[in-house]
């Protein structure tokens, strides 16, 4: 499983410092959400941090939008450096369009589900996806609990995955703790997203080895 820190729990003043702890703790991806108060009810980064992520890291860029009309901005993400551009299926009119827009932008393409958002909905377009993040906290803010029910959206989503052939990605965003590796991976998740969790630890990097498995969970 790959673990992507989100950057939401990153200090601004010393961004690329953090940026490289994360590096050095084993993070795979940097995971970057970008809110617009809107579409959730708190506003978070915008292109100038992607930018500057860019500059500080050649870890893939995971950037994911909660914001509406996400199809305007499609071109600037990809200039800006994002190798990843997750949209909302619920702020999408048309999902299919701006996904093969990421594609031919040069970015995967992603498409994130809240909470209450079941998975089949997606059926029609798997084709299209590289990735599914798979909301486990009402999107907007950090620091939120784990919604259980989480898993049994993994699982359906897995056996989606495995029945049709598909090789998109499946990511869970939201309220990961270190102690949840051994389900998520055995549930199917391919990467996890984690912020509070990694950067709020005296050693990062045992936390990330405990989601990879790696030294075992915690």
């Amino acid at each position: 499983m790959l673990v992507a820190p989100s950057l939401l729990s990153a200090d601004l003043g010393h961004f690329d410092r953090d940026i490289r702890r994360m590096e050095t703790a084993g993070a795979d991806w940097m995971h970057i959400d970008v809110m617009d108060g809107q579409f959730v009810p708190n506003i978070s980064f915008g292109l100038p941090i992607v930018k500057a992520a860019r500059s500080s890291t050649k870890l893939p860029l995971d950037v994911h939008l909660m914001m509406v009309q996400p199809e305007r901005y499609i071109e600037a993400f990809a200039e800006a450096g994002a190798d990843i551009l997750t949209i909302h299926y619920e702020a999408s009119l048309h999902l299919h369009r701006s996904l093969f827009a990421i594609r031919q932008a040069g970015m995967k393409a992603g498409v994130a589900l809240n909470p209450h958002t079941p998975v089949s909905l997606l059926s029609d377009v798997l084709d299209c996806i590289d990735l599914v993040c798979l909301m486990s906290v009402n999107p907007g803010f950090g620091g939120q609990s784990f919604i259980s029910s989480t898993m049994i959206k993994v699982q359906a989503l897995n056996q989606m995955k495995q029945h049709e052939g598909h090789s998109f990605l499946i990511e869970v965003d939201g309220g990961v703790r270190s102690g949840q590796g051994e389900a998520l991976r055995s549930a199917g998740v391919d990467v996890a997203v984690a912020g509070h969790a990694i950067f709020s630890a005296e050693d990062p990097r045992a936390v990330v080895l405990a989601l990879k498995g790696t030294n075992g969970d915690s």
